[in-house]
């Protein structure tokens, strides 16, 4: 069932108490900077970890195998608490889970720069490496939903799909800034910066949302009254098209987390190219895919009714393009390279226009519910991706990418069509 959304949300869930400041409609502006501002804080740290994969198999004497289940970590962390933070957020508000998510990702990133790195002859565990970033994954999962259903409120149909692709691109601008940040201050100054950074980021989104974050003002509905608009609605959990975008949207960012977490190695191993090489090449594809986001997300507000093609669209692009990059496997490197950078870009184009898709479908009252889901499943390719792909490059890598190609194939009918 497919509820449009409007921008109230139920009363003491987040809303303002009366007698309280009031914010014009111009503040979503600001809310939205709170949510890009956030979820870049947590996409340099779950995005940007992975890109120090070379640095941090040397330095915590890893193999392949758990290399892969380390990083995997924190995806798996994501995925399993997406559904209650929004569930949390639903019933408490954007305010409280984003600021409590974002104060104690912080402080456990500062508690890992402190006790989980690497110093002297001692080498921490792998165990210890994994369930750091496992719990990175668990606390900093709350941002997504929680800063999602704040724009969502703010904005109008209409606007909507620009305000959450902007959003979105977050995702790619915060993994661009890690992609950047991280293996250069990994192999310069050690993993204790690498954390600390992380940790400042979380801090600073922390002390603008505590500043700025607000509800919307209580409007009438459409009906003439607020009630109706907050009146109880089926739970997306229950909604079979909810759960086949879902689905969908987890089969194409499998692809998306393949090649942020194993391209550094894939062109080190199969191509003897340098850290930097791979580490530009995802600058690249984070640049270019929150482009493709902003763009997608105003083409789809222009022309409505065009989010789910748009979704299956991209779905039959990027299986086109990992299909290319499965054949130049073992080409000379710029070619491989930039298949791959094509597939990195589609494999992050679509996500702002799902994820305002499956809030619209949900209603207001359930989005956070919904981005749950949907983070839930993007964040379980994200676990898998990482294990996958070893084994698979053990075989092959050509094997890598067309097993990526099809997951993304097997999306676009999975992908619910038009309304």
């Amino acid at each position: 069932m497919s509820v449009p959304l409007t921008t109230q949300v139920p009363a003491g869930k987040g809303r303002m108490k009366s007698g309280a400041r009031r914010f014009g409609a111009r503040h979503r502006w600001v809310i939205l900077g709170i949510g890009i501002a956030s979820q870049a804080a947590f996409s340099a740290a779950f995005q940007g970890i992975p890109t120090t994969s070379t640095a941090m198999r040397t330095a915590y004497h890893l193999t392949n195998g758990t290399l892969g289940i380390a990083l995997a970590a924190i995806s798996l962390g994501i995925a399993i608490s997406e559904v209650p933070w929004g569930i949390w957020t639903d019933k408490f508000g954007e305010r409280r889970i984003l600021l409590t998510g974002l104060l104690s990702t912080g402080l456990l990133l500062a508690l890992m720069a402190g006790a989980v790195v690497p110093t002297g002859g001692a080498v921490p565990a792998v165990g210890l490496l994994g369930a750091g970033l496992l719990l990175v994954g668990l606390l900093g999962g709350s941002v997504n939903g929680s800063s999602g259903r704040a724009v969502m409120a703010w904005f109008k149909d209409g606007q909507r799909g620009l305000a959450m692709s902007l959003r979105q691109t977050a995702i790619p601008a915060g993994g661009a800034i890690g992609s950047a940040l991280l293996p250069w201050l990994a192999v310069g100054f050690g993993f204790r910066a690498v954390y600390g950074v992380l940790a400042l980021f979380c801090f600073a989104a922390a002390g603008a949302t505590y500043r700025w974050m607000h509800s919307p003002e209580e409007e009438p509905s459409a009906g003439g009254t607020a009630a109706a608009a907050s009146a109880p609605q089926t739970s997306p959990l229950k909604d079979g098209k909810v759960w086949r975008l879902a689905l969908a949207s987890g089969l194409l960012t499998i692809p998306q987390f393949a090649i942020l977490t194993f391209v550094g190695v894939f062109l080190h191993d199969a191509h003897h190219a340098s850290l930097a090489v791979g580490a530009t090449a995802i600058v690249i594809v984070q640049i270019g895919g929150a482009a493709a986001r902003v763009a997608s997300g105003r083409w789809t507000d222009k022309h409505a009714g065009t989010r789910r093609p748009y979704v299956r669209a991209v779905g039959l692009g990027a299986t086109v393009a990992l299909a290319v990059a499965a054949v130049l496997s073992h080409a000379p490197t710029p070619a491989v390279v930039a298949a791959l950078i094509v597939s990195g870009i589609l494999a992050n184009a679509w996500h702002g226009v799902a994820y305002t898709e499956i809030a619209h479908m949900a209603g207001a009252a359930r989005a956070g519910t919904a981005l749950g889901l949907e983070n839930t499943t993007v964040f379980a390719a994200g676990f898998i991706a990482p294990l996958m792909v070893p084994l698979l490059a053990g075989v092959s890598w050509p094997l890598v990418w067309a097993t990526c190609a099809a997951a993304t194939l097997l999306a676009v009918p999975l992908a619910p069509g038009r309304e």
